[in-house]
């Protein structure tokens, strides 16, 4: 009976998580579509089969549909979901033209597409932004508060006390600049620059490859020096340092995930780290129960990472219709319909593939395993 809870309340946190960041993406393609006087037919949380909604003044569908594993916006002149064109776009009179949105011009499509990726990481920032300015920002100073024994930073020479500045030519402020370039970098010989008693020392050091267990059981490589970090605080930040924070703060969480995705490609990272629906769902259980301030923290990684997946150039998904309008803009004119079908059709395989690695993958890992055994026992 506790499992079944356990697994109810994970399942509430994971559709209130990401239904919102899914509505604030869709509202991004939304409000710009809005304001170049495109018509919008259906905006849907969802897929399937509509289980409520309303038709506002303006003619738009809102709904909430069976399958809560995304949503879509539907601009008058689409065929469905998908914003292919229509089939009857060319019997429109000039009114059903003028707000139609495949007969914008290139420049407002493209900023229509674009907007919902950047919701999300509008939102992310504007989360973050608050955090800063409520919470504060953590801000641990690079400098070792303890150096393990046998530990590769004891075999370079730190001591407890010494300071990190730079790494090879990055420039160091804080501990966590410092975990995020060793955590990716098993193995790899690296010169750091350390303020010890006024003086500015060179040390070479070369983080060991150590296994680690993440919060769901899947086991991947990551660099260890085998320092422990020295006390770390809170700062409130104002309202303008807070925006260059949260800024930059996304921007790295959308760095470490490219990182993160190219060393899967590469395989210097286990695939199997992919996570899917089930994943997220998990994560957003364990958020939800750690406390408000991880919850938010969790919303902002899941919506910055929304956000830089749909502008990948995989047809189907935001980035590929931004690359279908890339080539519009060198060619002069649309790609063939007949071409646009079978990027679709290929964006659609890729991403079904994706998705079915991605929930095998979290059907495997030991967490989920021992979480389902647990309701089916």
């Amino acid at each position: 009976m506790e499992a079944l809870l356990d697994f109810g309340q994970t399942l509430l946190w994971f559709l209130a998580v990401f239904t919102v960041v899914v509505f604030i993406h869709e509202f991004g393609h939304y409000g710009v579509a809005r304001l170049c006087g495109v018509r919008v037919e259906v905006f849907s949380i969802g897929f399937g089969r509509e289980l409520f909604g309303h038709t506002s003044k303006s003619g738009t569908r809102w709904k909430l549909s069976a399958v809560p594993l995304g949503g879509y916006v539907k601009f008058f002149g689409d065929e469905g979901p998908s914003s292919r064109i229509g089939s009857h776009i060319e019997r429109m009179t000039p009114a059903d033209r003028a707000v139609c949105f495949h007969f914008k011009p290139l420049s407002q499509r493209a900023a229509v597409v674009a907007a919902g990726p950047m919701a999300n990481f509008v939102l992310a920032i504007a989360l973050l932004m608050a955090l800063y300015m409520s919470a504060g920002q953590p801000t641990t100073p690079a400098v070792v508060g303890e150096v393990l024994e046998g530990s590769a930073a004891e075999e370079a020479g730190f001591m407890a006390g010494d300071r990190v500045v730079r790494i090879d030519s990055k420039t160091i402020e804080r501990f966590e600049e410092l975990r995020e370039i060793v955590m990716f970098s098993p193995g790899v010989d690296m010169n750091m620059g350390v303020i010890r008693d006024g003086t500015e020392l060179s040390i070479d050091v070369t983080p060991r490859a150590v296994e680690r267990t993440g919060p769901l059981g899947n086991v991947h490589m990551v660099g260890q020096m085998g320092i422990s970090v020295a006390a770390g605080e809170y700062v409130r930040l104002g309202p303008i340092n807070a925006f260059g924070a949260a800024v930059v703060e996304t921007y790295s969480l959308v760095k470490r995930s490219l990182q993160g995705l190219f060393e899967i490609l590469t395989g210097r990272r286990d695939s199997s780290e992919l996570g899917g629906p089930i994943m997220i769902a998990q994560l957003s259980g364990q958020s939800a129960e750690a406390g408000f301030l991880p919850l938010i923290e969790f919303v902002v990684i899941l919506s910055a990472t929304l956000g830089l997946i749909n502008l990948f150039p995989i047809p189907l998904l935001d980035g590929g219709h931004l690359a279908f309008y890339a080539f519009e803009a060198v060619r002069g004119r649309p790609l063939g319909e007949r071409a646009q079908e079978v990027g679709f059709m290929i964006g659609f395989a890729v991403v079904i593939s994706l998705m079915a690695y991605a929930t095998f993958n979290d059907l495997t890992r030991p967490a989920v395993l021992e979480f389902f055994a647990k309701i089916v026992g």
